[in-house]
């Protein structure tokens, strides 16, 4: 018999698709990059339709992440809100100060908004890691009830929250310092252009490396704290089987 269980089907249909991090790269930095600094000349793009298509590689891969997910992915609408905002400073020409205050802005912020959302009904740690993506709810939920360390694991929330704000706040000052010491040249020439590519470039080893750091050790210390707070393995609240 080759049709599969209700179980299997609603497991196959429950599984994320998983990213490709190659392709994750060639699209968001790699192509970008080369696109801002070889082809920004007159001689080929020119200036502003470097820009264009530049920024054309990541926003259509966000864009096809909303829709093959058919969902709101948190990062993927940030990341096309930021990129369309990169798009409009250097297609207006804008001075390279405002790329610079984008740049630390939106990081910036979502730190603030992250501490914030402690203090409404909604944090934002349960939307950005403590998910239904990452985490089995119910069967946490369950083994915190069986434990009675609901109060300690809202305890735990509070501190995995100013950790993934301070991975926030960290990306904002990295982002704005590697755009105050990049960005140079007057936006509307290929000089800038090419300098946005190389920030484009760096922001990876700079600002992505450092920030995922300290986010990794956030989820690790949410996972530690809820297997002690559970009883759970970290398999079981994460809805892995074994076997």
């Amino acid at each position: 018999m080759t049709d599969n269980t209700p179980q299997e089907k609603q497991a196959s249909a429950a599984s994320p698709r998983k990213e490709s991090m190659l392709a994750n790269l060639l699209v968001n930095i790699i192509i970008p990059t080369l696109i801002l600094s070889k082809l920004s000349t007159d001689d080929y793009l020119g200036t502003k339709w470097a820009i264009v298509v530049a920024l054309a590689f990541p926003l259509g891969y966000g864009l096809r992440d909303l829709l093959t997910s058919r969902k709101i992915n948190f990062y993927s609408g940030l990341g096309i809100v930021s990129i369309m905002l990169t798009g409009g400073i250097g297609l207006l020409e804008l001075d390279a100060k405002y790329m610079a205050i984008k740049e630390a802005a939106i990081p910036g912020l979502l730190g603030l908004a992250t501490v914030g959302s402690l203090y409404t009904r909604y944090p934002l740690v349960r939307t950005l890691v403590y998910n239904d993506t990452l985490f089995d709810l119910e069967k946490i939920s369950a083994g915190l009830a069986f434990k009675n360390t609901e109060q300690a694991f809202e305890r735990t929330l509070v501190v995995a929250s100013w950790m993934i704000a301070g991975s926030f706040f960290v990306s904002s000052v990295l982002n704005y310092v590697l755009a105050i010491k990049l960005l140079k040249s007057p936006p509307g020439t290929a000089a800038f252009n090419e300098e946005l590519g190389k920030m484009t470039a760096m922001s990876y080893p700079v600002i992505v490396i450092p920030s995922m750091i300290i986010f990794a050790l956030a989820l690790f210390y949410l996972l530690r704290r809820l297997s002690k707070l559970t009883g759970l393995s970290f398999e079981e609240m994460m809805g892995q089987k074994n076997g």
